[in-house]
């Protein structure tokens, strides 16, 4: 189990602004900011990959949303039902929404590089 000076440096690792960081509650075996929708985020996001990998991003809900279906086009994952894509995605944007202090906003999905592992064989 984490203790409250690792929340605090995990947090502050994430991007989190320090009354941010005293205000959110963070799950020790994810680093997700427990708010509503969190527990829908761990069930279906840590399936596939790590909690981390969620963290460490930001974006607008738009983004998110091209995230998901990217993943849904290309990467396997299911499709959700209505409520809980929306739930999804509104943690996602409350929480991980766009950071003020990034260095350049995140790329489009169709910005993205091809993945070579993934690339059509002829």
């Amino acid at each position: 189990m984490l203790r409250p000076i690792a929340v605090t440096v995990l947090a502050f690792g994430l991007g989190m602004s320090a009354s941010s960081v005293l205000a959110a509650e963070v799950d020790p075996s994810t680093g997700f900011i427990i708010a509503p929708g969190w527990e829908s985020v761990r069930n279906n996001c840590v399936a596939c990959h790590s909690a981390t990998l969620v963290t460490q991003n930001s974006g607008s809900r738009e983004h998110w949303l091209s995230l998901i279906r990217w993943m849904q086009d290309g990467q396997g994952l299911w499709q959700f039902d209505p409520l809980t894509e929306n739930t999804i995605l509104n943690y996602l944007t409350e929480n991980y929404g766009p950071k003020q202090d990034a260095r350049r906003p995140a790329l489009r999905i169709d910005e993205l590089p091809v993945n070579p592992y993934r690339a059509k064989q002829s």
